[in-house]
């Protein structure tokens, strides 16, 4: 054993220094990662605590509405609708988007043009969320008026950078031998693709749908500008604006009824359970995906 490979294990002060070192890193980010789970357990918590007395029939069934009295009354079936409309548009226009700039990324594109695209990927998955409201805005609201389908348009931009990235990683993962073999069949670079390398990867595309989809059912900034202003009642129209829970989150806690705070609350982990639940099921399906793809290797 060499003089510097022996300091990791000897008993001089440089490998006590070391140990130490290494310990008391490996305990801060022990700390940290605890912090983290603790901090998701505490939200889940308070918003549980707070939300669940709230679940009901007519939660889930019932609209917005008002007694005799002028108290709110109802639910938010108009919200849950509208947010599973909107949602479902925005998927359909980011998914064949994101796994097309995959494709052009690991298959035609130079180095240099994959590498500005995904620097351009990375500054729109950065750009804050209420600019692309405002921008959408301005593209397809104005002389418009609001609508659902503008509120999509905006999600399915947030939602691109993220199907895109991780499409992009799952068919960096296929194995070379498929490509080759399609291509020594005779088959051109695209239908390899498409008959392939597609088929290979699709458990991948699916997580990365999911995620992003997770990623923007909880956004409010690009609905404000583009769905706001909407009827307390259910819609399946996207050429009008749309409730959504977001924005029943957002306007019901400012509200100083406290039947409407506490649909709030409920909406709030009605959506939270959604996003959990998602991002789970993603995550397990990412690791089931890999695991195909390294049985092809």
């Amino acid at each position: 054993m060499t003089a510097d490979a022996s300091m990791f294990v000897a008993n001089t002060p440089r490998g006590r220094r070391r140990r130490l070192a290494g310990r008391v890193m490996e305990l801060v980010c022990t700390l940290a990662a605890v912090s983290a789970i603790l901090v998701l357990f505490l939200v889940v918590f308070a918003v549980a605590r707070r939300g669940l007395p709230a679940l009901s029939t007519t939660f889930f069934t019932a609209v917005p509405g008002t007694d005799a009295f002028g108290n709110p009354t109802g639910g938010v079936a108009n919200a849950i609708v509208g947010t599973i409309i909107i949602t479902a548009i925005a998927t359909a226009i980011a998914v064949p988007v994101g796994v097309l700039i995959a494709i052009f990324n690991t298959e035609f594109a130079s180095p240099k043009a994959a590498e500005a695209t995904r620097l351009m990927l990375n500054i729109l998955a950065g750009i804050p969320t209420v600019v692309i409201g405002v921008f959408i805005f301005g593209l397809l609201v104005v002389g418009s008026g609001y609508s659902a389908f503008a509120g999509s348009v905006a999600l399915s931009i947030v939602m691109v950078p993220v199907i895109a990235r991780s499409t992009e990683e799952v068919l960096a993962l296929v194995p070379v031998h498929l490509r080759e073999g399609g291509m020594a069949l005779g088959a051109s670079r695209a239908r390899t693709a498409v008959t392939i390398i597609l088929p290979t990867a699709v458990g991948g595309i699916v997580t990365a749908a999911i995620l992003a989809v997770a990623r923007a059912a909880g956004e409010t900034a690009p609905l404000l500008f583009t769905s706001s202003i909407f009827a307390n009642a259910v819609t399946t129209d996207p050429s009008h604006a749309m409730g959504s829970l977001p924005l029943t989150i957002y306007f019901d806690s400012e509200q100083p009824s406290q039947y409407a705070q506490q649909q709030a609350w409920a909406a709030a982990l009605v959506l939270m359970g959604v996003v959990l639940i998602a991002a789970i099921t993603g995550r397990l399906l990412s690791l089931r995906s890999r695991r195909q793809i390294e049985r092809a290797r």
